[in-house]
């Protein structure tokens, strides 16, 4: 080392050239040696001069990242008694670039192994299409989508889906993005049209930010109960080329609410409406009709004994058998009770007597 100027002094905090050269094996050290042998391969291969990204550090122990030049002065080609280096300090960039890596490496963390089905889409080509139909004079935006239900079925197909996360493939049954991504139309179909439909008349009157339920599906046919938020990412709400989906399973919060409702208006044995909701629904006849409406009382004989006799289990079973003849006997759209440990009531409506004397004895037929 022959000389170095002032700013080299200040960056490697050296006293003066007898102090740098002096601690050069602090200075040159770790990590710089790997870039090293890349820069002697540059001259190997006969050029004179060399530029790496490498690390240095101070004589207090301080690293810095630096962008090294090094050129062979004129005059001196064949015995390079005589090399320029020049020495930029680009630490701060580094640390930077760095910390945008780790920023980045963060959020996709975030994003790949969030315990929510997370999706990225471009939804531009579907706010064109809305924007085509504005254009064109519409202002009643469902009734347009009443005369034309092929409109959302296009603009379902116009959503690109960008990425997916791995929660997203676990929930439906997919064993690769790309599997997922070439089957979207086994995902997103019946009744998610309909769902689908009113997320656009909320795009139509600009609600860039919406969440409901929907159905949607699994791969291998299963539906899926979701709760879905859906938001244009910042910066994206002219064009809607980046939107951001979470989906939460909600299928086993629904199958709870529906097995819930249902004890509300069920006889758990007989699986039979109950009394509550039969008195609710004699009520709603007497209202609406349609008229006529003909009660029929149906009572078990024999339950008590049985239960004595053989058994409650043998009782229950029988009980069970009751509500099944009387389910054949009137179909799923007419409303037959248990308001009682052995008494049942059936609701006909649109029946006189002669029609309920008709419907009884299909049913003891039945049970016969």
């Amino acid at each position: 080392m022959i000389a170095v100027n002032r700013r080299t002094l200040d960056l490697f905090r050296a006293a003066d050239l007898a102090d740098l050269v002096a601690n050069l094996d602090t200075v040159f050290r770790d990590d710089m040696f790997d870039q090293h042998v890349e820069e002697l391969g540059q001259l190997w291969d006969g050029g004179n001069r060399f530029a790496s990204q490498t690390v240095n550090y101070t004589l207090e122990g301080v690293r810095l990242d630096i962008r090294l030049e090094a050129t062979v002065m004129p005059g001196y080609e064949a015995t390079w008694e005589r090399v320029l280096l020049s020495i930029e300090d680009i630490t701060a960039r580094v640390r930077t670039e760095r910390e945008l890596r780790r920023s980045e490496q963060y959020a996709l963390g975030l994003f790949e192994h969030s315990p929510v089905s997370l999706w990225v889409e471009d939804f531009s080509a579907v706010k064109m299409l809305l924007d085509e139909v504005r254009a064109a004079g519409i202002t009643d935006f469902r009734t347009f989508l009443n005369v034309h239900p092929d409109f959302v079925s296009r603009c379902m197909q116009e959503i690109r889906v960008l990425d997916v996360n791995q929660q997203t493939l676990l929930m439906f049954g997919a064993e690769s993005k790309e599997i997922l991504l070439s089957r979207l139309g086994d995902v997103f179909r019946d009744d998610m049209r309909i769902h689908f439909a009113e997320q656009l008349i909320d795009l139509w009157h600009e609600k860039l930010w919406q969440q409901r339920e929907v159905i949607n599906y699994a791969l291998d046919g299963r539906s899926v109960d979701v709760f879905m938020q859906w938001s244009v990412f910042p910066g994206c709400e002219q064009d809607w080329d980046q939107v951001l989906v979470s989906l939460t399973d909600i299928t086993a919060r629904k199958k709870a609410e529906a097995y819930v409702e249902f004890l509300g208006k069920h006889d758990v044995l007989t699986k039979l409406y109950n009394r509550a909701f039969y008195e609710d629904e004699l009520a709603r006849l007497g209202r609406k009709g349609p008229w006529p409406v003909s009660v029929v009382a149906v009572d078990l004989n024999g339950l008590k004994a049985v239960n004595d006799q053989f058994g409650h289990g043998d009782g229950d079973a029988l009980l069970r058998r009751t509500g099944e003849v009387l389910k054949k006997a009137v179909g799923e759209q007419v409303c037959v009770a248990r308001i009682g440990g052995d008494e049942f009531m059936v609701l006909l409506p649109g029946r006189d007597e002669r029609g309920a004397a008709r419907w009884s004895s299909r049913s003891r037929k039945s049970w016969n």
